[in-house]
């Protein structure tokens, strides 16, 4: 009986572990070269975007989703140096970026050299959805680097994943109590305090 106890518990913790393993809540500024969510390749180079809100957290950063609305200052940082020879642009358009042709474009940087290797752009964001296109002059056109900004919104997604690890660790834990009180072994050993 006490290996089913001591089995059961190696299951709990190997269980909580997995749920609570640093990959899975890593922030995003612990995350480097091409696991960053923010990282794009544009043909073979890499840029990286991040947006900023100083009037709300001064060093807070932001890829994808952005907590508040208000003036957001946008930065695309062109990972290489080839690209700082070429022509790039930032589109930020409302919605999606489903349908080009009924798009709200927000912010259009047209395309120029950015010889310090950095795009930036200021943008004063609303609630919902928005989709920054960063294109190269020389690059393919058709694969461009795309985000999709969440603004102000409540993500369920992760709401959901943040309470489902420590829900299934309290049921499992609830799990192996009944299964202990329930054992001989317990109940034994209470007759035996008893008598």
């Amino acid at each position: 009986m006490m290996k089913q106890v001591t089995g059961a518990g190696a299951t709990v913790l190997i269980l909580v572990a997995a749920l609570y393993h640093p990959s899975v809540a890593a922030a995003h500024g612990a995350q480097s070269g091409e696991d960053d969510p923010c990282m794009r390749r544009v043909g073979e180079s890499l840029v990286h975007f991040s947006a900023y809100q100083p009037q709300y957290e001064l060093k807070g950063q932001y890829c994808t989703e952005i907590p508040k609305e208000g003036d957001t200052f946008l930065v695309v940082d062109l990972v290489d140096p080839e690209l700082r020879r070429e022509q790039v642009g930032m589109r930020v358009v409302k919605g999606n970026g489903s349908s080009d042709a009924d798009a709200q474009v927000v912010i259009d940087v047209r395309p120029s050299y950015h010889p310090d290797g950095v795009l930036r752009g200021e943008v004063s964001l609303e609630e919902g959805l928005y989709t920054v296109t960063v294109s190269a002059e020389k690059r393919n056109l058709m694969r461009r680097p795309q985000y999709l900004l969440r603004v102000h919104m409540v993500d369920y997604q992760k709401i959901v994943l943040s309470v489902a690890g420590p829900l299934v660790g309290v049921l499992l834990l609830a799990w192996l109590l009944y299964k202990l009180a329930r054992s001989k072994w317990v109940r034994n050993w209470w007759s035996v305090l008893r008598a």
